[in-house]
Order: structure tokens, then sequence, then C-alpha cells
């Protein structure tokens, strides 16, 4: 955790500009999930499972998809840091609270609408998907209620829950008992039946997410003007370190943290693909040590990197949900088209995991272009809903 110099820097010297370290790596993880999400529309004839069935999937695609598992954990804890950063030089806690408030509930009608239109381009679908938008905008109402604990507590109770959430994998609720609604939206992944028809299923269960953004939150002060570079830097590292540290502690011993044990395959990479297939729904705690112990690390690898990349990064980063809800329609309409072109009855599936990765390197060439002009004219626009984007 950080120093004492970082936690008493001043919230009134909070950085007011964009940080391009945080939006490289939000960048970073953006792209990452392009990649998941290419996988998802052209890659049909082998969509991976959930958790990975390593007996089944190729090294290739596992560790295409185990890459994309730093997307989830790695945004819902920069929202909760964006969300102090915004806050600190407005008046701290009330206007944290406001804000999240609002963003939240915007949040929570987009994955419902425009998200969900994306997937499957019907308006009415028999099944609605509530994914990683409709989590960070709930887990954004949570967080307007924490943000009024003592930073310290604060710390408590993102850490209790994610490293604690793992204790309730025995309590399910079926579907007609009472409780099955809320305890499918709070951690038992599960479909629930819509009153004017219809089923939603909470792909994303929201307590662990409450987790890991009032964490995200509690780091602000690192990156207060005021705040030691260098300190910031040494916990970030020893914080990374930690997590990481940890997570092969629990994993290693295979007793707590991760509901799917790892077992020793017939080669040492089968074996390896074991230990990392660690439950993203809801995210274990040996999911979330990982995921987030990277994302410290490449943070800081990120803060002061040489070179144009991080400048690159951050274009995706500067505009993250203008990029979402840009790249679910360009890659759902560019398979549409192709199978138009080709008189392909069906969505058409690309021949391997190379095609996957070529595929979203040529898609993210436009989104850059309409992210890096987007972010621009966010910066100078007046509207009040334009900061909501």
């Amino acid at each position: 955790m950080p120093s004492d110099q970082i936690a008493n820097a001043t919230t009134a010297g909070a950085v007011k500009s964009r940080i391009l370290s945080i939006d490289a790596l939000r960048g970073l993880v953006i792209l990452l999930m392009l990649v998941d999400h290419t996988r998802e529309f052209f890659y049909l004839h082998a969509q991976v499972s959930d958790p990975m069935d390593v007996s089944t999937t190729a090294p290739a695609l596992f560790f295409s998809r185990l890459a994309a598992h730093l997307c989830a954990p790695v945004f819902v804890a920069l929202t909760g840091l964006a969300a102090w950063l915004y806050a600190a030089p407005r008046g701290g806690a009330g206007a944290a609270s406001s804000f999240l408030v609002r963003r939240g509930l915007f949040l929570i009608m987009l994955e419902w609408t425009v998200v969900n239109f994306a997937w499957n381009f019907d308006l009415l679908p028999p099944m609605i998907f509530l994914q990683v938008i409709w989590v960070i905008g709930l887990s954004m109402l949570a967080l307007a209620a924490l943000v009024h604990l003592p930073r310290k507590l604060l710390i408590a109770v993102g850490l209790v829950i994610v490293l604690g959430h793992n204790l309730l994998d025995p309590v399910h609720v079926a579907p007609g008992d009472p409780g099955h609604v809320l305890w499918a939206v709070l951690h038992d992944r599960g479909v629930i039946d819509l009153p004017f028809g219809g089923q939603a299923r909470t792909s994303y269960p929201l307590l662990p997410w409450i987790g890991v953004i009032a964490l995200g939150y509690a780091v602000g002060p690192w990156f207060a003007k005021g705040a030691d570079a260098a300190g910031r830097h040494r916990a970030l590292v020893v914080t990374g370190l930690g997590a990481l540290t940890l997570f092969l502690l629990l994993r290693t011993i295979n007793l707590y943290g991760e509901p799917t044990p790892w077992v020793a395959g017939e080669t040492g990479l089968q074996t390896l693909m074991s230990f990392l297939n660690v439950t993203k729904y809801p995210p274990s705690a040996d999911f979330l040590l990982l995921t987030l112990g990277c994302g410290a690390l490449l943070l800081r690898g990120l803060e002061g990197l040489p070179g144009r990349l991080p400048a690159l990064l951050s274009v995706f980063g500067s505009a993250p949900l203008f990029f979402y809800i840009l790249h679910l329609y360009l890659l759902h309409a560019l398979n549409r088209l192709w199978g138009l072109a080709t008189g392909a009855t069906e969505l058409v599936s690309l021949p391997n995991v190379a095609a996957i990765w070529l595929m979203a390197a040529l898609v993210a060439i436009p989104c850059w272009f309409a992210c890096r002009r987007f972010a621009a004219a966010k910066h100078t626009s007046s509207a009040w809903w334009m900061k909501y984007l």
C-alpha cells in the first residue's frame, strides 16, 4: 500500500489533465479486448467455454483468451481511479458520489439498449446479456456510497470483498426461490426471467467488482499532483508483486481462491495452462490477484516509457466508451457484410488464431483515428452529455 507521503498528498493538487500512463494502460487492455471480441465474432467454429477447457483448447487460443482477462479488472479499477481524479479538485467524496450515480445509471441503460443491440442486431432479443458495461455501472452506484468511508476503511472493504467473496461460492439460490434475482446479480451467474418477456443473463456478477472499483478509488492519492513520483512507482511495484506473490501462493496450495483446482497435465505446457485457468464469472480471488497484479506493474512500466507507444495507446484510452461501442458495431457489421459479399448464410469464421489477431489489428486502425477525432471533439465541447461518453 502507499507510503504516508503518497497517502497524505493534497487532493487540491490532483492532476486535472489526463494522465498518459493511465490512458495508455486503458488503451492496451482495450486492444486485448478487441482481439477477444474479434474471436467472438469471427471464430465461431471454436468458441471458448468458461472456464476454458484446457484439455481441448489449443495453446494459441488459450493464451489469447487469457490475455483478454486483463481487460475487465483493469478497466474497473481504472474507473475507480478516474472517479477520484475527477472528484478531488471538485470537493472530494460529494462530487464523486453525484457523478458516479449519474454515470452509473447511464451505463446501465446503455448496456440494456445500445450495447446489446450491437451483439445481435435484434431489437427484441430472447436473451439480454448483462456484461461489463452493466457491471461497471452498478459498481459506480455502489462506489457512490463507499466513497464517504475513511480511506483506510475503504481499502479494507475492497480487500475483504476481493479476497473473501469466494467463501460465498457454496451459496446458491434456485430460480423461483426468494432472493434468486438478487443473488444472480450479486454473485451467482444466472438467468433472470424478465417481467416484459424474455430473459437476462448476469454474465458479470457484481459483488467482486465492487471490491475492485473501491481499491481503484483508494489508490487515487498516488496520482495526486503533489505526490512523489518515486513513491508512486514503488507503491505500484510493491502492490503488483505482492498481488502476484499471493496469487502464486493461493494457486499452488489449491485450497482457496479459485473454484477450479489446477491439475498436472501430460506436458508442462498443459500444467501451466491448468494453473493459469482461473475463473472470470464471477472473478475469483486468484483471477483478480493475477490480473490486478499485472495491471499495477504495467501501469508502472508505462509511466515514463520512452518512445511513442504510450502516446499511441493513450488515443484509445482517452475515449474508452466510444471505442467500446464503435468496435462492437464495426466487428458485427464487417462480418455481416463479408457474409453478404461471399454468399454465406451464417456469420463468417476465420481459419486460425493468427487470423483473429490480424483482423483485430486491421479493425484497430480506423478505430484509432475515430477515437483521436472523438477525444478532440469531446475536449472542446461544452455539451453536458459529452462527458458521459
